[in-house]
């Protein structure tokens, strides 16, 4: 049974002016991931979020929920696969958090890094395109990918 990735990107477009606890400065849906990333590569998905992890990679966002601060763009879109049992491993991920990991880091045997597996020059390079753009217009901390598997 293969596993399957669903997301969203989102930001707080405000937080840089007027701080990340202003009334303001909520998160945003931005783009679904789908519209982006259209592979399950399971190395990949090992190295970012610790999904069918059997490479060993140290994870950099693993199980860490569903965000509750999270627009509600992206809450109705979760809550159409949480509801039916199907999602798991749900977790999310700021841009400043990528952009500061350790892309050549690799897998246990050593011959994947997560340049190679998940990097600019993979299917999650438009990803992680959207993702700086906005992190340069509105802070790295105020951008994140969230992710579930089903």
């Amino acid at each position: 049974m293969s596993t399957e990735v669903s997301g969203m990107i989102e930001c707080r477009p405000s937080a840089r002016s007027w701080g990340p606890d202003d009334e303001d400065s909520g998160w945003h849906a931005t783009i679904d991931l789908f519209l982006l990333n259209n592979g399950n590569a399971y190395d990949a998905l090992a190295c970012l979020f610790g999904i069918r992890n059997s490479f060993g990679f140290r994870a950099l966002a693993q199980d860490r929920g569903f965000p509750g601060d999270a627009s509600k763009t992206l809450r109705a879109e979760y809550d159409l696969y949480n509801a039916t049992g199907d999602a798991h491993g749900t977790t999310w991920i700021t841009w400043a958090e990528l952009a500061s990991a350790d892309w050549q880091e690799t897998d246990s045997s050593g011959k994947r890094s997560r340049e190679s597996v998940a990097g600019d020059h993979t299917h999650w390079g438009p990803v992680w395109s959207v993702m700086r753009t906005l992190g340069e217009l509105h802070g790295a901390d105020h951008v994140r990918l969230v992710a579930w598997f089903h």
